[in-house]
């Protein structure tokens, strides 16, 4: 059984659990829980080869997760009979996924990340002098930048001062209001903002307060979704 139809049997075994699969409206229900609407969710559920089916992503998968009390990664294994249930017999949970291994990834410089948006054949994950590991998955083509400036600096939690590692996946990611994206600008600029979305309309907004936010329109693309971040050289 491949991953999609792993994580579209854990799904339906969810929904039968908390609202009866044969209930009326329990998809609705399930949606409600989950953010999204109807419609997408009974695309979720469709089986295999059935015209229309809609992949469960990885940005769905974690979402599912937390909206379930599950273990990250959870959904992408069996569920078990009575996981993601609170229970007032215990005290203990099972470990649901074992620990993802180390990846290591390239640090290459902001430049190279704008060329390899244009041209992926520019790039090659061996021309760099520097590996970092991550546990996230970024893809075959992940890749680090440092971070510059002080935009994305906040009092609070996120916060990536100037220096800070992030990694970003270039390819096979869902664009989400309020995760942290590379974006291009067709003048060459890329940078690194928290994307939003309001009313219809697209941002690209700093975490930095005495920086502007920026309204996307043709000129700027995202080419990348930041997945981890990490202070190197301590």
């Amino acid at each position: 059984m491949d991953k999609n139809e792993i994580r579209r049997t854990n799904l339906l075994y969810l929904m039968d659990r908390e609202y009866g699969l044969g209930q009326r409206g329990a998809k609705a229900k399930l949606a409600k829980r989950l953010g999204k609407q109807a419609d997408y969710i009974s695309r979720c559920l469709y089986p295999a080869g059935k015209d229309g089916r809609k992949n469960i992503g990885e940005d769905f998968a974690r979402e599912i997760e937390v909206a379930f009390n599950l273990n990250s990664y959870a959904l992408d294994g069996l569920l078990s009979r009575g996981e993601g249930q609170d229970s007032d017999h215990g005290n203990v949970s099972p470990t649901l996924q074992p620990h993802r291994q180390p990846k290591p990834y390239p640090l290459i410089s902001w430049v190279a990340a704008g060329e390899r948006a244009e041209s992926p054949d520019n790039y090659h994950p061996g021309d760099s002098e520097e590996l970092i590991e991550s546990t996230e998955n970024a893809g075959a083509a992940g890749y680090w930048l440092t971070v510059k400036g002080k935009s994305m600096t906040s009092e609070g939690s996120p916060s990536f001062p100037p220096g800070i590692k992030i990694l970003v996946q270039p390819e096979g990611y869902d664009v989400i209001s309020g995760k942290f994206y590379i974006a291009k600008h067709r003048d060459g600029e890329t940078t690194f903002k928290q994307y939003t979305r309001d009313a219809g309309t697209e941002y690209l907004a700093p975490l930095n307060p005495a920086f502007k936010t920026v309204e996307m329109d043709g000129e700027w693309r995202i080419i990348g979704r930041v997945v981890d971040a990490k202070i190197t050289g301590l």
